[in-house]
């Protein structure tokens, strides 16, 4: 298979042979997962040379700075530190010899020894690929993914790639076969010319083109490797808009999306930021809702005063119904801005903000000051403040140790989130991986520790937030880069309708797989969330494997015809070792997964080190994540050992196919997210992908909470307010504290306020206070909320408009502080959700606005409907108090109906 000798060749075949048994493969097809026995095994490449054996070998190429051994793709290279002994006993190979067919992806790798001296770069040269005919596979089509590739944002990238002397680096080549390409055996060359001027060395390819056309490229055969094209893919990057959006408008300085309007001044900064929402946050019309008390602006303050800008003419530069871009140019004597603007269809809004001096200045400060109407300013979240009511004033600055950069300041139905950044952010690891990959604070507002934001109400009418970033003395010609990225809150109206009818089934709580669906259905779900950790999906974020998309597909086909949905776990904080191509990442360096201590690293889910097999085979340059034992099943004995990848990477690509991937041959109904590695642009993309492939598919988000040391003290809803526009609900959460306030309840924790609703995880949530934001649990993981759900239905609330207590306009108060009252308003009855926060029993009557409920109050009565684990029957008359336990509450059927009171009561 490999090198000119035929006796070595044949040698080399009997061992690719053994590894394919020992990985559970065959040469055509993958065949039912491999035994914990097989998959822990050291294979052939993990035996590392002795010294001498090396130093025997090297001294048969005195003169080789480097050393080439192609491999072929079922064989990946894994250690790093040392020679493998299969190479020791053959020596470096000058020729590989590769099978493919047409219309493949053909990978293989070229292993490359630092020999005798450190590699601090490499420059590869690949000829085309030639068969004795003249038909040729261009060297345009073979691409070495270890060189740079196609990032998540579809921007081409290069990298350096070194080598410490004495160690390997694996290099990963793929080619596109056309499907159209004549059989027979091509021809040619890669050459490897390493950095600092070594002595370069090369491969010739002998690729042999023969079998059927595969029209998948071969992604269907884990063992081909052909998904490693997926990393440059650009799926889903285009300016199309997704539902339930519509494109973007455009007149003079006026920008529209859904729901929202922008008017940019001279400056190119916002004038006015316009809600469009209603304040029940359900509908969009002709309301207008200004958020703005004047528009923003960038303040240069010198010892002179502040600085007037003499502005040229904004201009809108691109137009697409996706996205809108605007710019302008300002001058003063000392300073030049350049502002340039970028509003997408979901209202978030990037603005790059360059001030360069003209001549050495000194300044006392810059900084953005952001004027909300005070009415507006009712609720604020973010740069340490816990969700909830807007304190009078607030001073915060930077620390990297906090996952803090953003806040949002505004009500249920006119908001914005600013988030200050610089040109050299990156996305910041989550949850307790925080301090592994936390926050490149901004060198221009961070200004060495004297930045900072600060929010104060200057009048009646203003509450002014100042991001500053202190003195400093900028040198003729020097530019600094004050961005920040805007979101305009609601990002959509609320579905109350869809939230109604999707009730989720999330497997857990010792249900066993079995049981699952009768559950489900007998509980009155529609959908079943499908987690890792099981038979079905067992390997986290990775369910690719041929006996998991078989049993996958089949429980999702069973599903289908029960009438339900079924969604899997998909996301991509950490990765499983189970992992086809993890070997091929590991060759990325740190561009896949996080650099760490290896076995050496320490995290709270792994307190005493990593997994043994994560111990044995990885070692090195890795931070340990999730790990679950299969103690029954088809996978005992197994261990699903994940390791923690990057903020943002080209993983993110390969996310994006095998999300299309999944929805085309599994026909999933959507996907679960477990805290969200990605950014917004990765997120849109999914969404566009769900709704081109599988429109009606669904994204709930879950996240434990943040506000705590470890996560760097984030509120969740803040932190992923980004995604907000492309999801459907959430799932808040793990450690969030149902005990606290209101305000928080509805910031924090229900999503109203940014066009969301969810359901309730920690210990169960309060049912009570759930009902007051329409908020339930999941069955049977947070509680069993099917009494509930029935009363649901029972009541037709899916026909009720949902009109909370933060509502101007409520139709219905109590009469003390601390006991809350949501409506659902329908055709001929109201449901009034009652729910106390005070520390003690308290009697309660209520106030009601009869016309706007449309009842006649000499007609009705409050009628509390027994329901299992939430309430026993009563009636009481609409002059009467109602008593209420502390943390509990009613839920009162208001209408025309004779009911008599009950005995008990």
């Amino acid at each position: 298979m490999l090198n000119d000798n035929r006796e070595t060749c044949l040698v080399y075949q009997m061992y690719a042979l053994m590894v394919c048994l020992c990985l559970g493969m065959t040469a055509r097809a993958a065949v039912p997962y491999q035994s914990p026995a097989q998959f822990n095994a050291q294979v052939p490449m993990e035996k590392a040379a002795t010294p001498e054996q090396t130093a025997a070998l090297l001294s048969r190429y005195p003169n080789a700075d480097i050393l080439l051994f192609p491999e072929d793709r079922q064989q990946p290279i894994r250690m790093t530190e040392a020679l493998p002994q299969p190479w020791i006993e053959r020596g470096p190979v000058r020729r590989f010899q590769g099978q493919a067919q047409p219309g493949e992806f053909y990978c293989f790798q070229i292993g490359l020894f630092a020999a005798r001296a450190s590699v601090s770069d490499i420059r590869i040269e690949v000829t085309d690929l030639r068969d004795s005919s003249g038909q040729t596979l261009s060297a345009e089509s073979l691409r070495c993914f270890n060189l740079g590739g196609t990032d998540w944002l579809g921007r081409p990238f290069e990298k350096v790639v070194s080598a410490a002397q004495g160690t390997v680096q694996a290099l990963w080549f793929g080619v596109q076969i056309p499907q159209t390409a004549q059989r027979g055996l091509y021809r040619g060359t890669v050459v490897i010319k390493p950095e600092p001027s070594l002595a370069w060395a090369q491969v010739d390819l002998d690729l042999t083109v023969s079998g059927a056309v595969l029209t998948d490229h071969g992604e269907s055969d884990l063992w081909r490797h052909a998904r490693l094209r997926w990393l440059d893919s650009t799926l889903g990057l285009d300016s199309e808009v997704t539902a339930p959006y519509t494109p973007m408008r455009v007149s003079e300085h006026t920008v529209t999306c859904l729901g929202r309007t922008l008017v940019f001044n001279e400056t190119a900064l916002p004038e006015h930021l316009i809600s469009h929402v209603s304040h029940t946050g359900d509908s969009l019309g002709s309301t207008q809702t200004e958020i703005l008390s004047g528009p923003v602006a960038l303040k240069i303050e010198t010892d002179q005063g502040l600085v007037t800008w003499r502005s040229s003419t904004p201009y809108v530069d691109r137009q697409a119904p996706g996205e809108v871009q605007w710019q302008s140019q300002s001058l003063s004597p000392n300073f030049q801005l350049t502002v340039q603007a970028h509003m997408e269809y979901d209202g978030h809004v990037a603005f790059r903000m360059t001030v360069q001096a003209r001549h050495r200045v000194t300044v006392r400060d810059i900084r953005l000051e952001i004027p909300f109407r005070r009415e507006i300013a009712r609720y604020m979240m973010g740069m340490g403040q816990k969700g909830g009511t807007r304190p009078k004033a607030f001073q915060w600055q930077w620390d990297v140790t906090k996952h803090q950069d953003s806040v949002w300041i505004g009500d249920v139905h006119a908001g914005v989130q600013c988030k200050l950044l610089g040109p050299d952010y990156s996305r910041p690891l989550v949850n307790i991986y925080y301090a592994n990959k936390p926050l490149n604070l901004p060198d221009a507002w961070h200004n060495s520790g004297k930045g900072g934001c600060s929010l104060s109400e200057v009048d009646d009418h203003t509450v002014l937030l100042k991001s500053f970033s202190g003195a400093r003395t900028l040198e003729a010609g020097q530019s600094l880069h004050f961005d920040f990225d805007l979101l305009l809150t609601p990002v959509k109206p609320i579905d109350a309708r869809a939230h109604w009818r999707d009730r989720y089934y999330h497997n857990g709580n010792g249900a066993s797989l079995p049981t699952w669906l009768n559950a489900a259905k007998d509980g009155g779900a529609s959908i079943i969330n499908i987690h890792h950790g099981n038979d079905l999906n067992p390997f986290i974020n990775y369910p690719f494997h041929a006996q998991t998309v078989q049993d996958l597909t089949a429980y999702i086909k069973s599903v289908h015809a029960a009438g339900l949905k079924a969604k899997v776990y998909y996301t991509v904080r950490e990765l499983t070792n189970h992992m086809t191509e993890l070997w091929a990442l590991r060759s990325l360096g740190d561009e896949v997964f996080i650099a760490g201590a290896g076995n050496d690293e320490r995290t709270i889910i792994n307190p005493s080190g990593a997994d043994p097999w994560l111990q044995t085979h990885v070692r090195t340059n890795y931070v340990p994540a999730w790990r679950h034992a299969f103690s029954s099943g088809q996978y005992k004995g197994h261990v699903d050992a994940a390791i923690v990848t990057n903020g943002m990477s080209r993983w993110h690509n390969y996310y994006v196919e095998g999300l299309q991937w999944l929805l085309k041959n599994l026909e999933i109904d959507g996907i679960y997210i477990d805290d969200v590695a990605y950014d917004r642009k990765v997120m849109q993309r999914v969404r566009k992908i769900f709704d081109r492939n599988r429109p009606g598919s669904l994204i709930d988000v879950h996240s434990w909470n943040h506000f705590n040391a470890r996560a760097g003290f984030a509120s969740c809803a803040n932190l992923y307010m980004e995604h907000f526009p492309y999801i459907d609900s959430l799932w808040f959460g793990e450690g969030f504290n149902y005990n606290e306030s209101p305000d928080y309840w509805l910031v924090e924790i229900s999503g109203i306020p940014f066009g969301l609703m969810g359901q309730m995880l920690q210990g169960g949530g309060n049912p009570w206070r759930g009902m007051v934001y329409g908020m339930s649990t999941r069955l049977p993981w947070s509680g069993n909320p099917s009494a509930i759900w029935r009363f649901w239905d029972e009541f037709s609330i899916q026909e009720t408009q949902m009109i909370g207590y933060w509502t101007p306009d409520c139709p219905v108060n109590t009469d003390h502080k601390d006991v809350l009252a949501t409506v659902y308003r329908g055709k001929d009855s109201t449901l009034i959700s009652m729910a106390s926060w005070a520390d003690k029993a308290v009697d309660c009557r209520l106030s009601v606005d009869w016309d706007q409920l449309g009842l006649d109050r000499d007609q009705v009565t409050f009628y509390a409907p027994p329901i299992e684990d939430f309430q026993p029957t009563r009636l009481w008359n609409v002059n009467e108090a109602i008593p209420i336990d502390p943390g509990r509450g009613w839920l009162l059927v208001v209408d025309t109906k004779k009911r008599s009171r009950p005995a008990a009561q």
